[in-house]
């Protein structure tokens, strides 16, 4: 019993509660401590050995340390459907972003193209002579695209665009786009409801256009068809593309499920926004959003913000992890379009340092 009670009862309420705070303190620092010794270094750790610079890159690419598969069917497949992949990027991201989707994804393409606003011999870039910044992702992309029109109009069949965090399945694309043929006019990507009746693609996810859609995107803006009204570079070009008669395509599987994805996998996945369907994802989306396990095709073709590291798992998980004992993989048959294709015979990933000179549409 406290001696001073009867004096000042408060006293001994207030003294009874210091022996439960010291040493709720006390664990509590010794949690914090343990929490960090145990996982505070080990993530230390993982940063140091992450594949942060080009000279840390692992050989060439994931698939140097893979015996080789039986690609044959995509490789015939790449000659019938051939994809040009142009990548968006800026002189800031190259040794830090844009070398690790060269060295993972982009190798699949028939070519791969790096777009910046300045010319790099030594990696190489494209130098489109625009300004860097949001602002300026819109003339990037009509340059960009101009680019393409002049040096491969009849060397592809099809044009993707994606960003330097985004990652492509180039062969589930190829298989969707040989539903179709490049004289369609018509364009795929991850398609949002806003502003435009027909939608428009997300450019984070990446969209593809066909190399009639091309023509008339170059056409569009040549003649003052199509304008810049808006420096969105995703909602810009979706304003054109009903003007100059380019469809906005349907991009979802059999199972209507999507394809191109405007987050990473366990952002689709994991249900995030599930309870707030105010989220504007959930407004944006042309086609009812699915999220959890149903979100995503089986031969989904895009990502988006996938960080440097995150391009080599991805690239393993997609071409290199089976489980042992399981014969079935989800293999759908070529499309019967496929067979009226006509086959390319080169076939080769070029890297291109043709100069921009000679693009006349300038900011």
């Amino acid at each position: 019993m406290c001696e001073a009670q009867a004096a000042m009862p408060y006293l001994c309420r207030k003294n009874a509660w210091l022996p439960l705070t010291l040493g709720t303190s006390t664990g509590f620092f010794f949690a914090y401590f343990m929490v960090y010794t145990l996982f505070g270094q080990k993530s230390h750790l993982l940063e140091i050995r992450s594949w942060k610079n080009a000279e840390d890159l692992p050989g060439d690419g994931i698939s140097h340390f893979h015996l080789p598969e039986d690609s044959s069917e995509s490789e015939e497949l790449s000659k019938k459907v051939r994809v040009l992949c142009w990548i968006m990027t800026a002189p800031s991201n190259l040794k830090t972003k844009t070398i690790h989707v060269k060295n993972s994804w982009t190798r699949h393409c028939n070519v791969a193209l790096f777009m910046s606003s300045t010319t790099d011999d030594n990696f190489p870039t494209i130098g489109l002579e625009t300004g860097e910044g949001r602002d300026k992702l819109f003339w990037k992309t009509i340059r960009a695209f101009n680019y393409v029109h002049q040096h491969y109009l009849n060397e592809m069949d099809w044009f993707l665009k994606a960003d330097d965090d985004t990652f492509v399945i180039v062969d589930n694309l190829r298989w969707m786009l040989s539903n179709y043929t490049p004289d369609q006019p018509i364009y795929f990507g991850k398609r949002f409801k806003p502003y435009i009746k027909q939608g428009y693609m997300s450019g984070g996810a990446g969209y593809v256009l066909s190399r009639e859609a091309l023509k008339r995107f170059v056409e569009g803006f040549r003649t003052g068809v199509c304008k810049h009204l808006t420096p969105t570079e995703d909602v810009a070009l979706g304003f054109c593309m009903p003007l100059v008669g380019v469809i906005a395509g349907d991009s979802r599987d059999t199972e209507k499920r999507e394809t191109f994805h405007p987050f990473s996998p366990e952002v689709h996945l994991n249900v995030r926004y599930h309870h707030n369907k105010l989220h504007w994802y959930w407004i944006y989306s042309f086609y009812p959003a699915v999220e959890g396990p149903q979100c995503c095709s089986d031969l989904a073709n895009s990502f988006h913000y996938i960080s440097p590291e995150y391009m080599y798992t991805l690239e393993y998980f997609a071409y290199h992890l089976r489980p042992y004992g399981y014969q079935y993989r989800y293999q759908p048959l070529l499309p019967e379009n496929a067979d009226k294709l006509p086959v390319h015979t080169q076939n080769e990933t070029v890297q291109s340092n043709r100069t921009i000179s000679d693009v006349d549409i300038k900011p």
